[in-house]
């Protein structure tokens, strides 16, 4: 009987060790090395069971750079506009993507939706819910494939199997923390296991050019559970983000090998399963009977897709001896900048006033363009006058008090447009194109023209 191998990995980052330590030299954390086990075998493919058509391969041999032929993707069309969009067009054939997220988001939800929607075969693998239950959750959602197949399964030898007799097209795992495989005698969710078992997958779907969408768990930090190396690995990391206590769910990509990390999926979580919001400024700007102070529109981009999103500021005066400065869904050190900045240049006496900021929809925004909407907002709030619901704000502020252009202005002026707003103001040295608006569109160039203009 061979000998039982035990080695040290950290828990946090995956650094292996000979013997235990307290520290982990490489993420500095403190007791998270855990010993496993590791009884590898010689030879092995994607599983005992898969057959080895590539053992011989050839030597690769370098190529100068401009010999090398550029391949189009060929991508898979997932039926889903918001996860296309996300992804740059598709699945690509061959890929492994890695969507992560807090427990009943809706990650579970969204592939099946996908594997029911897609016009492929697609195996559907699940370690942590039975067919029926699968069944139950597929009834709830509108549509239906007959090529989807369930498998509960978490031996990846018994799952590469099925693959060999089923054929699939797309191949989806839910989750590859509860997987396994027989060469490391590790419990499931485990560094050493999870590592091994995305290798054999990453391994299967090169050599066949088969999709594979992995469901991962994520920790308390909000990481993606198991070694960083895993996001290294794979070629695309989603994140589903969102509030179980609201409908609307953010997906977005922090890793895609294939396209744009700057695109962003809206989603509305209904009974009936995950619906695609289209025009996502409509639901990002509260509707109001009367003008209420400290609000205010802003033009921005996620992506190549404009949104309009509502600003909301509260200023008030402080009870306490240090005012507060809170926000959500907003930069704080960008909004203290700016409070200096109305403070230093324009005169307003903020420094002994609190200061709240809340950016509407329960999404976070970074795009500099917000920061004309956060000026006035505050400012509006702080002189108890509302702003014109008709008036929208695409510009950046420097620290002189300058307002700053911002790029792509003719596409932010256009969704303004669109959305019905009459006025839209922007910096004095952005390059307005020729066309003609029916909106009308309002230059400025110093703060105090800002307030002089709508207060």
């Amino acid at each position: 009987m061979a000998k039982t191998k035990t080695t040290f990995f950290c828990q946090n980052c995956g650094t292996q060790y000979a013997k235990w330590v307290g520290k982990c030299n490489a993420c500095n954390e403190w007791n998270t090395i855990v010993e496993e086990v590791i009884q590898k075998e010689e030879s092995r493919g994607f599983g005992r069971n898969w057959k080895q058509t590539s053992v011989i391969k050839k030597v690769a041999k370098p190529l100068k750079i401009n010999d090398i032929a550029i391949n189009e993707e060929d991508r898979i069309d997932t039926k889903n506009n918001e996860l296309n969009s996300v992804l740059g067009g598709g699945l690509v054939k061959g890929s492994i993507t890695l969507l992560g997220g807090e427990p009943g988001i809706g990650k579970s939800t969204l592939i099946l939706q996908i594997a029911l929607s897609i016009d492929k075969k697609v195996l559907y693998v699940s370690g942590e819910e039975s067919q029926s239950q699968i069944k139950m959750r597929a009834e709830r959602l509108e549509n239906t494939n007959a090529e989807c197949l369930v498998l509960t399964e978490t031996k990846t030898q018994h799952i590469f199997k099925n693959i060999e007799e089923t054929q699939p097209d797309v191949v989806v795992i839910d989750s590859i923390q509860t997987l396994h495989t027989d060469y490391i005698e590790a419990s499931p969710g485990t560094i050493s296991q999870i590592r091994e078992t995305t290798a054999e997958l990453i391994k299967f779907a090169k050599e066949t050019s088969t999709p594979v969408i992995l469901i991962g768990h994520i920790t308390k930090e909000g990481a993606i559970a198991g070694p960083k190396i895993l996001e290294h690995m794979v070629d695309v990391v989603l994140q589903f983000e969102g509030d179980r206590n609201h409908t609307y769910r953010i997906l977005r990509a922090q890793k895609n090998r294939f396209g744009s990390t700057a695109e962003l999926g809206i989603y509305e979580m209904l009974g009936s399963g995950l619906r695609e919001v289209e025009n996502p400024s409509e639901i990002l700007i509260s509707e109001k009977d009367e003008s209420l102070s400290g609000t205010a529109i802003a033009a921005t981009l996620e992506g190549m897709r404009p949104l309009m999103i509502e600003v909301q500021a509260l200023v008030s005066t402080a009870v306490y001896g240090t005012p507060q400065r809170s926000t959500t869904g907003y930069n704080t050190k960008r909004l203290n900048m700016i409070l200096a900045v109305l403070e230093k240049r324009a005169g307003f006496r903020l420094g002994a006033k609190d200061v709240f900021l809340n950016i509407a929809g329960g999404i976070s925004v970074d795009d500099p363009a917000m920061d004309l909407a956060v000026v006035t907002a505050i400012l509006s709030s702080n002189e108890d006058e509302a702003i014109p619901q008709d008036y929208c704000f695409a510009a950046e502020v420097g620290l002189a008090g300058e307002i700053r252009p911002v790029n792509r202005i003719e596409q932010r002026i256009l969704e303004a447009e669109k959305l019905g707003f009459q006025k839209i103001m922007i910096s004095k040295y952005n390059k307005i194109p020729s066309k003609k608006h029916k909106i009308q569109v309002l230059v400025v160039s110093k703060i105090e023209e800002v307030f002089n203009t709508l207060f």
